[in-house]
């Protein structure tokens, strides 16, 4: 589908959406929602009426072409255009009151002359959960650079080099191949690097941030991931990189062993190859997402393994996530969750086991959710790889 003709149909599912909720605007500044509206990331705002054409107002880059723009020095400019221009103020606007600083949304209020505030943080994010032919033309353009990407990892081992040393070659092959470099994450304090390399007891390491595992990281002002570990005999070796090649992300983790793993590794490995089929068995649309976490945790009971699932000293409760523009969309596959699946999703499902002594084992695949079940997009060996032999 042409990029225009697929921004238009984004633009309309935010228009319906207001009518429905009787708001008669939004106004979004933040990254994801410029980019999911415009197809540009600028400094300034996106205004979409629930009919009509968006405005963008841009403070910069100065030099910014499009039809309906008006460069601004400050929000304050926006009233005197809607003045000038005739323009009714909206009655009720939509702001990404999650996510835009507080002084910010009573300014803006006072800017389009005091109208009812909404959220248009929740309302975006939800929008986004579905996703239009072009977005799902960029997916999978990300996780066939992931996997090429991926392929390389064995090649960038050499003995006694740590888990920082081993993420920076693998990180080089990342931008050598398209990745954009960073990640966006939706969340206050969510900061980690082109992903992460567990491995070891650092897997187990609990950390702060939202993510399925942590690690320690390098500094106690980013406590995530790789800290340093020598990665010796014995040692498993989660990559969880993030499929950033395209504005659209995918998620994929494997595991590598220096040599020989414990038989646990191994059977906690194949149970969540397991939890994966039982989960491509029974996703469809209309099936609940606490119904799809609650499979997970049967088969991981039956195992024995409920000990070290999602954790050791502090278990994730969840077991996917939705991706997209970020890397944390919704739905998320946890027991409270109300969501239930439907098609256009893009969902990462990762069933991880941490074992101590030894470190994370278990695969992570992003998947699309058809008009009738889930498709794998990333497509990669799923077994534990040996980056030495035996």
């Amino acid at each position: 589908m042409n990029t225009d003709k697929d921004i238009e149909l984004r633009r309309e599912r935010v228009r319906e959406a207001l009518r429905q909720t009787n708001a008669d605007a939004c106004l979004l500044g933040m990254n994801a929602n410029l980019f999911y509206l415009t197809g540009k990331v600028f400094n300034g705002y996106c205004y979409l009426p629930a009919d009509g054409e968006p405005l963008l107002f841009v403070r910069r880059p100065i030099a910014f072409d499009g039809a309906n723009v008006a460069c601004i020095r400050k929000p304050e400019d926006m009233e005197a255009m809607f003045v000038d221009s005739r323009r009714p103020f909206p009655r009720q606007l939509l702001l990404e009151t999650d996510e835009m600083p507080y002084n910010e949304c009573l300014r803006l209020q006072r800017v389009f002359r005091s109208p009812q505030l909404g959220n248009a943080s929740s309302l975006m994010r939800r929008l986004r959960m579905c996703k239009t032919p072009w977005e799902l033309e960029q997916i999978r353009f990300s996780a066939a650079r992931h996997a090429e990407t991926y392929s390389k990892i064995v090649s960038c081992f050499r003995p006694g080099m740590t888990d920082l040393a081993f993420q920076a070659e693998i990180e080089r092959h990342m931008r050598l191949n398209g990745s954009v470099g960073f990640f966006s994450a939706y969340g206050t304090n969510m900061h980690i690097f082109m992903g992460s390399v567990l491995t070891g007891d650092n897997a187990g390491t609990p950390s702060p941030f939202d993510f399925a595992l942590g690690g320690g990281g390098q500094t106690p002002l980013c406590p995530i991931g790789a800290n340093g570990t020598v990665l010796r005999e014995g040692m498993a070796v989660m990559v969880d990189m993030a499929g950033n090649y395209s504005a659209y992300l995918t998620d994929m983790t494997r595991v590598f062993a220096v040599g020989r793993l414990s038989e646990r590794a191994y059977r906690a490995h194949d149970v969540s190859l397991e939890i994966q089929e039982a989960f491509v068995g029974a996703a469809r649309p209309g099936v609940s997402c606490a119904a799809l976490y609650d499979r997970a945790m049967a088969i991981t009971a039956k195992a024995g393994l409920e000990d070290c699932f999602m954790g050791a000293k502090q278990q994730a409760k969840f077991v996917g996530h939705g991706i997209g523009l970020q890397i944390n969309e919704p739905p998320v596959l946890t027991p409270r969750s109300k969501d239930e699946l439907q098609a256009g999703m893009t969902i990462a499902l990762e069933p991880k086991f941490v074992i101590p002594q030894t470190g994370a084992v278990g695969v992570e695949n992003s998947f699309l959710v058809t008009d009738t079940g889930v498709e794998k997009i990333t497509r990669f060996e799923e077994g534990i790889i040996p980056l030495i032999n035996d």
